[in-house]
């Protein structure tokens, strides 16, 4: 099913583009600390307001003398499905011969096709001439699929590369136990009938227990929730925060779908079933319903509970990166520049869901940018829980005098400017779909608000992490 998921979106994504084209080829170019001052209540989460409201000024352009300016053309996401609802189906019919190379993102891989990214593409009808390989980075493993299309471009070696991720959780793969693994192997290898009815015969009851899939870190063996709960407890994030918050995202998210905003999603056909057009996980609830709900992981005084955590979620997702010249030659009309980004690790035991709090400040240090130069910020919301910490971290001086060799804090996104569209927890997740999402959201918002720089943020399994900046293309 992982197949067929990022064939639609491989081949939706060139019907996007063009769409995207302009109607001529020419365009213009212009060439422990106090941390109380996020603690928000409900009636302080601040709902969007115009770009040009709180920061009217002009900025200088990132692009660098002697470096190759990269373009994102277009981004194209299936419906995000919570697990076991739909199915999703092929778009068919779009040219085939658009780019250079295919860079994919998974984290639960098929043994059949553990590199995705050429078997979907194969089976999209692309050219056996253009190579495709899959990478695998958990939650940010669509990041990485776009910034090595980044570096492909930058280094010459392409013009244009699609870049996205898949994941569908409604089918994964579940492993024999590893003593009904060895007997099969062996029994593989058994040169008689005997040796093989031994084998059989020495199958237990016990061997027949499946493994299965755990979101929970090798080297620590905690699952993700747990951290989270732990993350939240250690920076005071209350269980009132994290609904409030969870509720935020969801009345957003609501709000954006409703308002058409969310136009990267793309709509088809499932067999035997209705039209799939839309995100299918967004449920505003009310504080109430909210708080009724138990903790999921750790019982009975946690507070990361199902309602303020990301669900488990299908979906794939795929953009078009070009170099600005191939892009315009060809007649597009690019959303926005891809800028600098960094990926950093820390600590997967007490530090796994800080990728963001890390990665930040080392970002806008990069670009020669300030917070407050920032516009636009979508953070991947695996938990509540999770943003609410990062939110406390960026704003202590103590953590950034212990913890990141900092003299002063990072500060916190203001949230009128902060997953003003919703994020993962209402949206969905699908693991290693979410990094383009991100992006291409934030490339969208740029162009419905008026602003000029974006800030992606996401943490990752291992305790890793990554930030890029995004820059508005010219209108």
């Amino acid at each position: 099913m992982s197949l067929s998921l990022i064939r639609t979106v491989l081949l939706t994504a060139f019907s996007f583009c063009s769409a995207a084209r302009s109607l001529s080829t020419s365009v213009h170019l212009q060439a422990q600390g106090n941390v109380s001052g996020v603690m928000l209540t409900c009636e302080k989460w601040k709902m969007p307001i115009p770009f040009s409201q709180y920061n009217s000024k002009s900025k200088k352009t990132l692009a660098k003398p002697g470096v190759k300016n990269i373009v994102l053309v277009d981004g194209v996401r299936t419906p995000f499905l919570q697990s076991g609802t739909t199915g999703l189906l092929n778009r068919t019919g779009l040219p085939k011969d658009a780019v250079d190379y295919i860079v994919y993102g998974t984290v639960i891989q098929e043994v059949k096709t553990s590199n995705v990214a050429r078997e979907a593409a194969l089976g999209a009808g692309f050219s056996d001439k253009t190579p495709a390989h899959t990478v695998t980075m958990a939650c940010i493993s669509s990041n990485q699929a776009m910034t090595t299309a980044v570096g492909l471009i930058a280094a010459g070696q392409c013009d244009a590369v699609v870049a996205g991720g898949v994941e569908f959780m409604s089918d994964v793969p579940i492993r024999h136990s590893r003593k009904m693994r060895k007997t099969m192997l062996s029994l593989n290898k058994a040169k008689t009938l005997g040796a093989r009815l031994s084998l059989l015969g020495s199958i237990r009851l016990a061997h027949l227990s499946p493994e299965l899939p755990a979101v929970a870190e090798f080297s620590t063996a905690e699952t993700m929730g747990h951290s989270a709960d732990r993350l939240a407890a250690a920076f005071g994030v209350s269980r009132l925060e994290q609904d409030e918050f969870a509720l935020r995202s969801h009345t957003l998210a609501k709000k954006a779908q409703d308002g058409g905003m969310l136009s990267d999603v793309i709509s088809f056909k499932v067999p035997g079933r209705d039209i799939v057009s839309k995100d299918n996980g967004i449920r505003p609830a009310t504080m109430e319903q909210l708080a009724k709900l138990k903790p999921a992981f750790i019982k009975p005084h946690g507070t990361v509970t199902a309602a303020n955590s990301s669900f488990l979620t299908d979906g794939a997702s795929a953009v078009l990166i070009m170099s600005e010249e191939k892009a315009l030659a060809m007649g597009y009309k690019p959303k926005a520049y891809l800028r600098d980004f960094v990926y950093v690790s820390q600590d997967p035991k007490d530090q796994l869901l800080l990728g963001p709090t890390y990665a930040t400040p080392k970002v806008l240090e990069k670009s020669g940018l300030t917070l407050n130069d920032i516009d636009v910020f979508e953070f991947h919301e695996a938990f509540a829980g999770q943003i609410m910490a990062n939110l406390k971290a960026m704003e202590s001086d103590w953590f950034a005098q212990t913890y990141m060799g900092r003299k002063t804090k990072v500060g916190a996104p203001p949230m009128e400017k902060f997953n003003t569209w919703g994020g993962s927890l209402s949206l969905g997740h699908p693991f290693a779909a979410t990094g383009c999402r991100l992006v291409t959201t934030v490339a969208h918002r740029l162009q419905k608000e008026g602003g000029q720089y974006g800030l992606v943020a996401a943490c990752a399994a291992g305790g890793q992490g990554h930030a890029m900046v995004i820059e508005a293309y010219p209108q």
